[in-house]
């Protein structure tokens, strides 16, 4: 409320001076001098909503360079196959996701939840982790990234990364976003192949990553041999013009520009609202509320992009093969102590953005959740335990797998290891479900939603662009 009094105030007294400015951000002070000015506030505001979203949040895009990478970000050639885009697993159709709880890379024929099992190459595991959607990742406060942080920026390295690679991590990446697309297409289970189908698959298997002979060197050995692409990125990038050949961090950074210009999210009703452009619909303002009051939800998604940028255990149902190294027979998922080693970042995963969220589902990091109405009430509350979770919740194509999807879920020992680490909440009404739905979906933005140059008619490989 203080902000839209404060809106009202100057447009009557255009010269009440900075003291009057500052003085309105406080919402006491704003009631009583709206009864004061006989003003008509509208229904009081919590007093931590976050601030409007700026371009001076965002990286500057450059369109040729973005325009370079929705070709790439569609094109199969990235993978080791040739049959596996970005956007089998990232596709607008789906809120920059699958549609999937868990995804089916290398193996899989078809799109979103009607993706299936290729009889003639079928799948070894599934992907363990639930596909992240796409949504301002190209804002500047989004330093760290996938469900366990383990890419994140650090100046103090050589490549400003920090990565599973360690100190092989070369340079050359623009971002934490562009270094993100490393990880795809080294993956068996995602884009790379198994071990002995494809060149890259077969680099992988040796461990030969960097350098020349690498799995990133022979991809980018593919695009460079299309002209067309040769053409594009000497526009883009000049040096390369000059005789320097294509790396792979090229290819990344062209995809990073594309995914910061296509998905920039920042005109919901909800954004509109925070800049004194609109009002909510009732339902949606009660949501608000309750998502910034009582109900606690702030507390991690917090901030212009409603997220802390931590990593949080909120006693998720595990499904899946889990989070296990190929020589490891387990099924769990321990998140973010994975990657710090630290026993107290047991089943912690990082804080999503919420823009579109009520498109983006299944949800959780495993996708257990198909229902966002069942999703929120275990979120809301997760101390309560997983003993009424449904398991026809998740969102997973028939296949034969070496994993027993259940195997974590049918161990008592692992259930309740999951539920002891489990942060406690508050339990919510249906009704109060009913209008954190209403403010989930008035975080929708259209204009993202469809994407600025959406999907291309072809890519210059002449493969299939999955539509």
């Amino acid at each position: 409320m203080a902000g839209r009094i404060g809106l009202a105030v100057r447009a009557e007294f255009p010269d009440t001076g900075s003291f009057m400015a500052n003085a309105l951000r406080y919402v006491p002070f704003a009631a009583t001098l709206a009864a004061a000015l006989h003003l008509t506030p509208v229904m009081a505001d919590p007093g931590n909503l976050p601030r409007p979203v700026t371009d001076a949040d965002y990286v500057p895009v450059d369109p040729d360079e973005a325009r370079l990478g929705q070709l790439l970000f569609y094109d199969p050639i990235l993978s080791g196959n040739r049959n596996i885009s970005c956007a089998t697993c990232h596709h607008p159709k789906f809120g920059t996701s699958d549609g999937l709880s868990l995804g089916m890379g290398e193996g899989g024929i078809g799109l979103g939840p009607d993706r299936h099992v290729d009889p003639a190459n079928p799948p070894e595991l599934r992907i363990p982790r639930n596909a992240p959607a796409l949504f301002n990742l190209g804002a500047r406060e989004f330093t760290r990234l996938f469900h366990d942080g383990r890419i994140e920026a650090d100046p103090m390295r050589p490549s400003g990364l920090r990565t599973p690679l360690e100190d092989e991590m070369v340079t050359g990446f623009d971002s934490v976003l562009s270094a993100q697309t490393m990880f795809p297409v080294l993956s068996p289970d995602e884009m790379a192949g198994h071990y002995q189908e494809n060149e890259i698959a077969k680099a992988v298997r040796s461990g030969r990553i960097t350098g020349k002979g690498g799995a990133w060197d022979l991809i980018s050995a593919r695009v460079a041999s299309i002209p067309a692409y040769a053409a594009m990125f000497a526009r883009v990038y000049p040096d390369i013009g000059e005789g320097r050949p294509i790396a792979f961090t090229d290819i990344s950074n062209a995809i990073a520009a594309f995914m910061a210009l296509e998905w920039r999210s920042d005109d919901s009703a909800f954004d509109r609202y925070l800049r004194g452009q609109g009002d909510l619909p009732k339902a949606a303002r009660r949501g608000m509320e309750l998502f910034y009051g009582r109900g606690g939800c702030a507390t991690c998604h917090a901030g212009p992009f409603q997220t802390d940028h931590g990593f949080h255990a909120m006693g998720e149902p595990q499904l899946g093969p889990g989070k296990a190294e190929r020589f490891e027979r387990h099924s769990r998922d321990i998140g973010r102590m994975r990657v710090s080693n630290r026993p107290e970042d047991a089943y912690a995963f990082r804080t999503p953005s919420l823009r579109n969220v009520m498109h983006t589902g299944p949800w959780g990091h495993a996708g257990a959740w198909s229902d966002m109405r069942k999703f929120l009430a275990h979120h809301a509350d997760p101390a309560q335990g997983l003993g009424g979770y449904d398991r026809a919740q998740a969102v997973l194509p028939a296949m034969q797998s070496e994993k027993d999807d259940w195997a974590i879920l049918d161990d008592p020992a692992e259930v309740a290891a999951i539920e002891a680490a489990a942060r406690p909440g508050v339990r919510l009404s249906q009704a109060e479900i009913d209008d954190l739905i209403a403010f989930l979906d008035a975080l929708s933005d259209e204009t993202a939603l469809k994407g600025r140059l959406g999907v291309p008619d072809s890519v210059p490989s002449g493969l299939p662009v999955e539509r």
